[in-house]
């Protein structure tokens, strides 16, 4: 067998921002923001590598996403009330970045995008233990800069929050087995270069200032954009609602990825009630899977929490899926009976099921695997979203998670997908769309 995809390397997204449509004035709460997204192995990329092999990207890929599931263990394991860490950004390729200006005059800021998390942070001056970033961020020489009192209502959401000696709110945002960011949480501004060289200003987004900041070595990034559904969120400063398409991750020259901030976000194709937890987390509940005509004979028991609460997240930090476990061994049977016998099979763990071979030589026609939500909502993931290139031999993009009742989709079952999210009416939705078909 063979497929008509070519020559495939494992995708790390880059998110870089370029404002493409707005609406509204500056001073409005509502507006529309476009941005193009571009993958980390993309040629325009601050992190492209000419000369990384398919096997360096999947050993960044698990790299990735083996701490990001580290980072969802940490979180389901403490109380409510503890859950101030996140995954350790030391070790660790960014997934998707986003590039904007801070302050006014603007200071050009590339942080790292997650849906997982809430606060926005960046690195400010004077700085303890700061990156050698070049851009950190002067609050003194800003005149939109306004530090927030403990008093108000957005320190209580903000990790670890307290009133420091002249009553400003401070945070303490720990990270899993790595490095912080402790400062003090205040009102600025954004600023976002258009496609023709104007600018259009979001006004007043909270973010926290961070004067200590734990020796992280990356030198490309200045903090962290937390796009969770929590009210210190930028989306949540944008309005309740936000969609992003992604295409190939394997073409470095695709161009087409975007992402859609507040009003006009993209709310089309099937859609699935969805729960936002205390964390900010987008959680939906996963109901069965189907493959070659028929669905997987699955324990309803092996996917956990109720219909209510949701047993899985679709999630930006992380490149494969990480699967309940009772629901991976069925896929994992039925997947290695059909190529068993026609390929062999090579042990990699931990994604376990690998085989000598190519991509695009030996799985052309591969049946689709569908996901299915409730409410009829459906992922359905081909071969180029189902295994990735590793040198000689190919993995599935799928494993077993290691937490009870909770499965993760990455961004390789995203592919060819606009997904969004309306905190609004609680609902997720998925279009299987090439992105270049949404260009306004």
């Amino acid at each position: 067998m063979g497929t008509p995809f070519g020559s495939i390397t494992v995708p790390i997204l880059v998110l870089v921002l370029f404002l493409t449509v707005c609406c509204c004035t500056s001073g409005s709460s509502r507006r529309r923001i476009v941005t193009s997204l571009i993958h980390r192995d993309s040629v325009i990329s601050p992190y492209y590598n000419p000369q990384d092999s398919s096997s360096d990207r999947a050993e960044r890929l698990l790299e990735v996403s083996v701490a990001r599931l580290a980072y969802f263990q940490a979180m389901s394991s403490v109380d409510s009330a503890d859950r101030n860490i996140r995954f350790d950004l030391v070790r660790l390729f960014p997934m998707l970045l986003v590039n904007f200006s801070l302050g006014d005059p603007p200071v050009p800021q590339l942080t790292i995008m997650d849906t997982g998390s809430n606060l926005l942070w960046v690195q400010c001056l004077p700085c303890r233990n700061c990156s050698r970033a070049k851009n950190v961020f002067n609050p003194t020489k800003s005149s939109t800069y306004s530090r927030l009192s403990c008093n108000t209502s957005y320190c209580r959401y903000v990790p670890d929050g307290k009133c420091g000696s002249s009553d400003e709110c401070l945070y303490y945002q720990a990270y899993l087995d790595g490095p912080y960011s402790k400062g003090e949480l205040a009102r600025e501004q954004l600023v976002f270069e258009t496609s023709d060289d104007g600018r259009v200003t979001v006004s007043d987004v909270v973010f926290g200032c961070g004067h200590e900041n734990g020796k992280f070595q990356d030198e490309k990034f200045t903090g962290v954009l937390g796009l969770g559904s929590r009210l210190i969120s930028v989306q949540a400063r944008l309005g309740s609602a936000f969609s992003y398409c992604i295409g190939s991750l394997f073409n470095p020259n695709y161009r087409y990825n975007k992402l859609i901030l507040g009003e006009g976000a993209i709310m089309e194709g099937d859609s699935t009630p969805m729960r936002v937890d205390i964390d900010g987390l987008y959680h939906i509940t996963l109901e069965s899977i189907s493959f070659r005509g028929k669905f997987l004979e699955i324990d309803n028991r092996f996917f956990g929490r109720s219909r209510r609460s949701g047993n899985s997240v679709v999630d930006s930090g992380t490149t494969i899926t990480w699967l309940e476990q009772g629901a991976y061994r069925a896929l994992f049977k039925e997947v290695k009976n059909l190529l068993d016998g026609v390929l062999k099979m090579v042990d990699r763990k931990p994604l376990r099921l690998c085989y000598q071979g190519s991509l695009s030589r030996d799985l052309v026609g591969f049946p689709a695997v569908t996901f299915h939500f409730a409410d009829g909502a459906e992922l359905s993931l081909d071969s180029e979203s189902l295994f990735y290139q590793a040198g000689d031999v190919f993995c599935m993009a799928v494993a077993p998670s290691e937490i009870m009742g909770l499965s993760i989709f990455g961004l390789m079952a995203q592919q060819y997908y606009n997904i969004a999210f309306d905190v609004a009416s609680g609902r997720a939705y998925f279009q299987r769309i090439e992105c270049q078909l949404l260009e306004d």
